[in-house]
């Protein structure tokens, strides 16, 4: 595995667990009215792009890492809209 290869796996890492705090601290505090459901939107969108960019390119890494970056950001934004439809 080459440097850059290595570079670009860390960085999907660490983009793809990013939110999961954010996730944790809202599923214990049930507290997200300082979260913005459109930057979630947003950014589900985003990763859903990326990874059909990385389908379209076959690279594994972009694919994978984009793809459970997705889940987890619309996991967020799923907490965050059914906590506002309950208010």
């Amino acid at each position: 595995m080459t440097l850059e290869e290595i570079i670009g796996v860390f960085a999907g890492i660490f983009t793809t667990i990013a939110v999961l705090p954010q996730i944790i601290k809202a599923v214990k505090t049930k507290k997200v009215e300082d979260v913005s459901p459109v930057m979630f939107g947003i950014l589900c969108l985003g990763v859903g792009l990326w990874t059909v960019y990385g389908i379209f390119k076959m690279d594994w890494p972009i694919i994978i890492t984009n793809g459970i970056s997705f889940i987890f950001n619309g996991i967020m934004l799923g907490i965050v809209l059914n906590s506002q439809s309950k208010n």
